[in-house]
């Protein structure tokens, strides 16, 4: 085995396996298992699920997940305490003492892949984490194949007021998709002078957009490739910086045929587009598959959205319009409440980000994208959701994965 192999499996065995254990007698039926599938037995902490909640908080979960309830007066709020710091995809092995049917099932359907009573054997251990393998494997070999079948996807995001963070959910939301959902995603940053989403990955954008919009016949798929700046393996950014002394004039057959040509090339484009240039060019909506409106807590943009829900209506009639309140702070701390700017759109909001300011600019300090930077926080829990309903990933239809079905539950 090479040096490199031998970094490689000391840096991810971590994020294999972890247990949180009350006994001895759990812990020495648990050894002989991870000696032969040569996994640590440093990953085997005292303390059970209380342990893990407190440690999972600031750190990244494992894929197989073994706690122990025994010492637990309340499973089912644990678990779902524990649902607040894993992520999607952990597979959660219960161990408890109590030999109680219903106990079993409300653990089961809530996510959890087994629950075993006490004393358990190094069989039984063997055979649940063999399962949970299986569990794991089959559901990679079906979101593989939603990949492989994903269609083309255009997503405009649009700001109702300057500031009320529509480029932050466009760059976030797409880096969740190309980075945790393994999308081929693509970023158009339809603010030729100021756009913000490729700074956001700390990256020149060039003239990337602004040449593409000059020269509509020369736009292919070679040109796609060449004009864009790739953040990653699956995201890309088309967007430019131009000249403030240069006005530019955008012919809308262009913006038809550089829409037409991104959704070619990428299972996702996720536009952000300003509100003026949705206003000018009302063919930008109505292109796309889907609308998502960005709104505060303000007057002005109570009064806007309300404007753009009347113009989606009218230019975009088949399409689906989703709202996003976004920097929501606490009450009192806002112009206009939640439920009276419900009342005044005539419709309920789909999405609701907290507003964390100390977080913000903890995370544009870190200069990482913000899923990155604060995996864990609410906001991204949110941005998490809206990306999800964006690919169509239900959370209710994912199998195998004890935090969806926990925090789906949770928001019924």
């Amino acid at each position: 085995m090479s040096i490199a192999s031998l970094l490689k499996k000391n840096e991810t065995v971590e994020d294999e396996f972890e247990a949180y254990i009350c006994d001895d007698e759990t812990t020495q039926a648990l050894v002989p298992v991870l000696n032969e599938r040569e996994w640590s037995t440093s990953q085997i902490k005292k303390g059970g699920i209380e342990n893990a909640i407190r440690t999972l908080a600031t750190a990244t979960p494992p894929k197989f997940l073994f706690v122990d309830l025994a010492k637990s007066e309340n499973p089912m709020d644990d678990m779902n305490a524990l649902a607040e710091v894993c992520e999607p995809g952990t597979m959660v092995i219960a161990v408890g003492k109590e030999n109680d049917i219903s106990l079993y099932r409300n653990l089961i359907n809530s996510g959890v892949h087994e629950y075993m009573v006490k004393p358990v054997t190094t069989e039984q251990i063997r055979e649940c984490i063999l399962a949970a393998e299986n569990t794991l494997r089959l559901a990679n070999e079906t979101e593989v194949h939603v990949i492989e079948d994903a269609t083309d996807k255009l997503v405009a995001v649009i700001g109702m007021r300057g500031g009320v963070g529509a480029s932050t959910i466009v760059s976030s939301c797409a880096w969740i998709i190309a980075n945790d959902m393994k999308r081929n995603t693509a970023i158009l940053d339809m603010d030729i002078y100021f756009g913000t989403d490729a700074l956001t990955f700390d990256l020149e954008p060039g003239r990337g957009l602004c040449d593409a919009l000059e020269n509509p016949s020369r736009i292919d798929g070679l040109f796609i490739e060449r004009a864009m700046i790739r953040q990653g393996d699956n995201l890309s950014i088309l967007g430019s910086e131009a000249s403030l002394n240069d006005p530019t004039y955008t012919d809308p057959s262009a913006m038809s045929h550089l829409l037409s040509e991104l959704k070619h090339n990428f299972n996702y484009v996720i536009m952000d587009l300003p509100r003026n240039m949705a206003a000018e060019y009302p063919l930008m909506l109505s292109e796309a598959d889907e609308i998502i409106l960005v709104s505060d807590l303000s007057l002005a943009a109570a009064r806007d959205i309300i404007r753009f829900l009347a113009l989606c209506k009218t230019v975009a009639p088949d399409k689906e319009v989703k709202v996003i309140l976004n920097k929501v702070a606490g009450a009192g701390l806002v112009e206009v409440d939640k439920k009276d700017f419900e009342a005044s759109i005539e419709r309920s909001v789909d999405w609701e980000i907290p507003f964390d300011a100390k977080l913000m600019v903890q995370v544009s300090r870190a200069g990482k994208p913000l899923p990155q930077a604060a995996s864990m926080s609410k906001i991204v829990k949110v941005l998490k959701s809206v990306s999800a309903n964006i690919t169509g990933d239900s959370t209710e239809n994912s199998k195998g994965s004890f935090w969806n079905k926990l925090t789906a539950g949770s928001k019924k």
